[in-house]
């Protein structure tokens, strides 16, 4: 059993708790323990699982959110440097699947989000799940 923090960035609530439900679902399923900690946005999601993996309290991590194009540059900004904050991580060897979701609009959002549909927060999990079995069998 591993405990995986479930870092989301809480501001499409309805979104993020199903991202957070299909998660929790594939990490609870696989027999491990499950914490969620929210922060203000995508791009503090980084920097908190930097903090938490400091700590060694957690074998993995799951990112969460949601980030629905506008009519600003904003978008670009916050989808590439929170992708590019957790590859980071993920290069440092910090097990962290990424189920941010960066999208055009509600519809396409809620297709990814729902665990009855494409279930990204699931395929989030699953893809931490996979870089921790990584990590324990490359630090052996």
């Amino acid at each position: 059993m591993a405990k995986f923090l479930i870092v989301e960035a809480r501001f499409y609530d309805s979104y993020n708790d199903m991202l957070i439900a299909g998660a929790r679902q594939s990490l609870e399923a696989a027999g491990h323990e499950v914490e969620v900690l929210t922060v203000p946005g995508a791009l503090e999601i980084p920097g908190a699982i930097a903090m938490a993996a400091e700590s060694g309290g957690y074998d993995g991590f799951v990112a969460i959110g949601v980030v629905i194009r506008g009519e600003t540059y904003h978008f670009e900004i916050v989808a590439g440097e929170s992708a590019r904050g957790i590859l980071a991580l993920t290069m440092d060897g910090i097990a962290i699947g990424n189920g941010i979701l960066t999208t055009e609009n509600e519809a396409q959002t809620l297709v990814r989000a729902d665990p009855g549909q494409k279930n990204k927060g699931g395929e989030a999990a699953k893809a931490a799940m996979a870089l921790l079995e990584l990590r324990d069998r490359f630090e052996r």
